[in-house]
């Protein structure tokens, strides 16, 4: 009996004195952000690397040194089908769209081989002086539920319509502690989580709320993030 009244008692400390990442601080100056990571997929299969595609041309002809020979009878019968059905004329689409040619940055029809990624320039959380700077879509958490609800409400803001997007899981990919410069001492240090959304079935959004927008490459994101551009390399694979 004294057992189970001291497991009951210290299971009731333990309740009570648990904190979850997404309860709010204790201290009123600590602010959390939540970031999302909105990528579109390649749309066409990649260029295959010269020394992947050497490799697979010699797999290819010692392979044929080795395989099994049909009689000749055999392999002629395909050429008694009929051939109007069969064959289809298919011209493939360019893999360089006028977008590439423009340097277009602003749509999602350029780099069809390569992951795109949102950027967008406004005014940032944490920017000295509240100054315009390039960063991804944010909302400062406040009494969502969860801090995925909350990205989803950032993202929202920006493109109006959740229903061309996907987030990949309920935690986040990522998290860093920005301390702001000692000049502006204004906002305290913060913590920033990220989310990965997707794009899906869709080449084009509506998307306001900021001065300019682009969809850039990793290694184009990684020139607007000097700063964090290694651990951004790290945390977004691609």
């Amino acid at each position: 009996m004294q057992r189970t009244t001291s497991y009951a008692r210290l299971t009731r400390s333990l309740v009570t004195e648990r904190w979850f990442c997404t309860s709010t601080s204790k201290n009123n100056n600590d602010k959390i952000v939540a970031s999302v990571v909105f990528e579109r997929l390649p749309v066409v299969i990649p260029k295959i690397d010269p020394a992947v595609y050497a490799f697979q041309e010699f797999s290819f002809r010692w392979r044929q040194q080795y395989r099994r020979e049909y009689p000749e009878a055999f392999l002629k019968k395909s050429d008694s089908r009929g051939k109007g059905d069969y064959q289809i004329e298919f011209d493939p689409a360019p893999r360089i769209t006028e977008a590439d040619k423009s340097n277009n940055k602003r749509s999602l029809q350029r780099a069809l081989d390569r992951r795109l990624y949102l950027l967008l320039y406004g005014p940032k959380f944490g920017s000295p002086s509240g100054k315009s700077a390039w960063h991804f879509p944010e909302k400062v958490y406040a009494s969502e539920q969860t801090l995925r609800e909350c990205a989803e409400s950032a993202l929202k803001s920006v493109i109006g319509d959740l229903s061309h997007t996907y987030f990949v899981g309920n935690a986040p990919m990522g998290h860093m502690v920005i301390h702001p410069a000692e000049a502006d001492q204004v906002i305290n240090s913060f913590k920033r989580f990220f989310f990965k959304s997707q794009v899906i079935a869709t080449n084009k959004f509506n998307i306001g709320k900021c001065e300019d927008f682009v969809w850039v490459t990793k290694d184009e994101l990684l020139e607007h993030f000097p700063e964090q551009a290694e651990y951004l390399n790290k945390m977004i694979i691609s």
